[in-house]
């Protein structure tokens, strides 16, 4: 005999997505990607510290966010890959806030695909070291430091979350079609650069890492794996891209948004090492 039910849902389940006063570290965050996060973040009552380059001006980003949503923010201008800085942003979090319970590892290099000039750079071949170093740096050295010192704090807390933003490009591998341009030679086309494919199949390693190594500790760890977001791309190239896609187009800009506050909330309470894959159903084909 099933279960008999004897009593009414929690009228407070929505409660389960409120992040009121919890503090949100994000990586990358005054980039395209990074600002819905943070914008996710102060929508659901949380406090977000947007961590950047001095170039992408993290603290006026911070400073709009907190107008916007009256909500607290803060700015952090820090280099991930140099563990130093990184140390010292764990430390600058904790003596303006008193805590850390959220980090989000969302920085990466993304550059551009091109080809057919004299050197096409981003073709296997000829892919650069410099570029092979930083991308790496940035997208799992990074990833890694801001694990190790904000996830050290959580686990002192007993309580955390680390949510690592990967790709559908981390569970699939990228369809050089879509680049291709006409007149150019076969082995001059343009082509998605590699360490995109190993950066964000890295950080699937180190979701299922974190997720174990802490578990006992409070601290969960998951990842998010977006499809490609509209943003200005040429008609040739989404053209291209929607075959490949069930729904027939690319993702909005704030699409990620509800799942990004689903991962960081109670709500996810139970949900750890996964990876929610995000991608109009590119990958079921």
């Amino acid at each position: 005999m099933p279960q008999e039910i004897t009593s009414k849902p929690s009228p407070t389940f929505a409660s389960h997505f409120d992040l009121t006063g919890r503090t949100a570290v994000i990586t990358g965050g005054a980039g395209l990607l990074g600002r819905q996060h943070a914008q996710a973040i102060a929508s659901a009552g949380g406090v977000p510290v947007i961590v950047d380059l001095a170039a992408a001006q993290p603290a006026r980003q911070a400073r709009e966010l907190a107008r916007i949503w009256k909500v607290q923010a803060m700015g952090v201008v820090a280099d991930i890959t140099n563990a130093a800085q990184v140390k010292d942003l764990a430390g600058t979090v904790l003596k303006r806030f008193g805590q850390v319970d959220i980090l989000i590892n969302n920085a990466a290099n993304n550059p551009k695909v091109e080809g057919g000039g004299k050197t096409p750079w981003s073709r296997l071949e000829d892919f650069p070291m410099a570029v092979w170093e930083a991308d790496l740096a940035v997208g799992l050295t990074g990833a890694f430091l801001c694990s190790r010192e904000l996830g050290s704090i959580m686990a002192r807390q007993g309580r955390g979350v680390i949510i690592n933003v990967a790709s559908d490009l981390a569970i699939i591998a990228p369809d050089q079609r879509l680049y291709r341009r006409k007149g150019i030679a076969r082995n001059r086309q343009p082509v998605k650069p590699v360490t995109y494919s190993v950066v964000k199949s890295g950080l699937l390693g180190l979701t299922r890492y974190l997720a174990t190594y802490w578990a006992d500790r409070g601290v969960r760890a998951n990842a998010i794996s977006p499809g490609g977001i509209y943003n200005g791309q040429s008609d040739e190239f989404v053209a291209r891209l929607k075959k490949l896609i069930p729904m027939d187009r690319m993702a909005r800009l704030t699409e990620y948004q509800a799942a990004m506050i689903f991962l960081c909330s109670d709500a996810s309470s139970y949900m750890n090492g996964a990876n929610l894959v995000i991608d109009g159903g590119r990958s079921c084909w």
